[in-house]
Parts: C-alpha cells; sequence; structure tokens
C-alpha cells in the first residue's frame, strides 16, 4: 500500500460481476482504476445484460470459471497488490473467493472487500441469511471493508439503523472491526446536510469522518464508485482518511452531474467524463 507508483504500476484482481448496461460493479470499477494508472484485471462472477434494477435481463454464472482462473493466475506467478472483491451471488462464491483470497495474496497484498449485500434497511432479494453469514467470514479475512449501513448491521446480526447518532456509528464501526479488518469504512453516513462516509483505523483506534453535500434523489452504483476511488486512492498511498475524503468528493460530484443532465438514475452515476478530475484529485495530472 506504500509502494510508489511512479515506480511501479500496482496490478489489482478485481472479482465482481460484469453488467452490461447500468453503470456498476466492473464497468465502474475497471475505468476507475485504469484512470488511476492501474493494471485491473477482472475475474467476473457472472456476466449479465444489465444489472438487476432492470426487467428481463439475461444471466450467466461464471462460479466454475472462478477457481480455474485464478489457478491460472496462480501459475503464471503473478503479484497482486490488492485482491478487491464485490457482489458475489451465492454462498459458493463467497467460499470459492475466501479460497482466492489466499491464493492471490502475500504479505503485500491488500485484501479489499465491498459485502454487497443490501441498501436502504433491507437485504437484496437474491441475497439469503446464509449468504449473509458467509459474507461475514470473508470480511473477516480482509484488511478492508466498505459496507453501508444496511450491510454493517447484516454483517452484524442486528437490525438496520439508517440514521444513526455519532455514538452508534463508532460502536457500528468497533464492533465490525472485530470482525478482522484492520480498516473498516462505513458509507452512506449522514451529518446534517453532509453526507459520507466514517473510517475506523484499528491501529490508530481512531475514527475520522470524510463527508459531502447531500444530493436528492438515489442513484445506482454510488456504492460500486464509493470503493473503487477508494481502494486507488489507498494504493496511491494516502491515508484512510485522505482516501475516503477523495471517493466521497467524486462521489458526490458524480451524482451532482448525473441530476444536472436529467440522467435516468438507474443509468447509474456519470462518472466517465469526470475521470480526468479524479486523476488531478489523485495527484496523476496537475
Amino acid at each position: 500500500m506504500q509502494k510508489d507508483p511512479s515506480l511501479t504500476q500496482p496490478r489489482i484482481a478485481a472479482i465482481n460481476d460484469l453488467s452490461g448496461f447500468g453503470r456498476c460493479s466492473l464497468t465502474v470499477i475497471l475505468p476507475v482504476l485504469a484512470a488511476a494508472g492501474m493494471e485491473a484485471c477482472p475475474l467476473p462472477t457472472a456476466v449479465l445484460s444489465s444489472h438487476n434494477g432492470f426487467p428481463d435481463r439475461t444471466f450467466c454464472d461464471l462460479t466454475g470459471e472462478l477457481l480455474p482462473a485464478a489457478e491460472q493466475w496462480q501459475r503464471l506467478g503473478l503479484h497482486f497488490d490488492a485482491v478487491y472483491s464485490g457482489f458475489l451471488g451465492s454462498v459458493r462464491q463467497i467460499d470459492l473467493v475466501r479460497q482466492i483470497f489466499s491464493m492471490l495474496s502475500d504479505g503485500q497484498t491488500l485484501r479489499f472487500v465491498d459485502p454487497v449485500m443490501g441498501d436502504n434497511g433491507r437485504l437484496y432479494s437474491c441475497y439469503s441469511a446464509e449468504m449473509a453469514e458467509k459474507m461475514k467470514e470473508l470480511a473477516a479475512c480482509a484488511d478492508v471493508i466498505v459496507p453501508n449501513l444496511t450491510e454493517a448491521a447484516l454483517l452484524l446480526g442486528r437490525e438496520p439503523v439508517l440514521e444513526p447518532t455519532g455514538e452508534q456509528t463508532e460502536e457500528l464501526l468497533r464492533q465490525l472491526s472485530e470482525l478482522g479488518p484492520r480498516l473498516t469504512v462505513l458509507t452512506g453516513v449522514r451529518r446534517g446536510s453532509k453526507i459520507g462516509a466514517a473510517v475506523y483505523d484499528r491501529d490508530r483506534n481512531s475514527v475520522h469522518y470524510a463527508l459531502a453535500d447531500t444530493v436528492d434523489g438515489s442513484f445506482h452504483g454510488t456504492g460500486d464508485l464509493f470503493a473503487a476511488v477508494m481502494l486507488a486512492a489507498l494504493l496511491r498511498g494516502e491515508s484512510p482518511q485522505t482516501a475516503a475524503g477523495t471517493a466521497a468528493g467524486f462521489v458526490s460530484r458524480a451524482i451532482r452531474t448525473t441530476r444536472a443532465a436529467g440522467t435516468d438514475p438507474r443509468f447509474g452515476v456519470r462518472f466517465e467524463p469526470l475521470l480526468p478530475e479524479l486523476m488531478r484529485m489523485l495527484g496523476i495530472l496537475s
């Protein structure tokens, strides 16, 4: 995480689904990491014609391809600076990703888990209580986790609180940290007219907030965008609190741009025209 990106190009294994339409998952993660100057190696868990917010989408399950692909990468002797996991569609996939984390990680690999399970107080319809329990095991293998408030509650086996007090937020962070990760980032945290993330660094026993102006509306794929920017910023050497601030600020800017354009929120946020701005935020462009 401390390597100078001007001397070496970070390589990330990105385990997530690929939706042809509707900006989310790999179609967000790959361009963000590429703009950050990094080599993103996709390991798709499934290929969909669109994300689940649209009717009649096609779905191709790639569970059987995950382990053979990771084994081939292992035979090639590839080093990964990070292994990133997002949405996983079954108990079997979660178990396989735990195995892949071990296969593709060495002492320098950052294991980054976005435990995508639900939002707005509800478990996604394609998820089950058994999968939520398995996701807790995957979170225990991670260095960094980035749940939203609903996912945090699911990981801890409690009822979601969507507008926790500061004291409740910090209690959530510390309890999540007890699962295993050294860095816990809780997204969807509101403070007055601001929204963003709360970051708990277990090594420093410190909590920091990274907030931006709230924009009305619900936009698809913002969690994926936040996680991708956060990971990129960490790999470029930013501190956890600075990385969270970079991610929160960029997501807010992308939402405002999307709202101004009148884009259907299901299509995802229009982040692509803003990638040069992201590169400036990360210190790649002056």
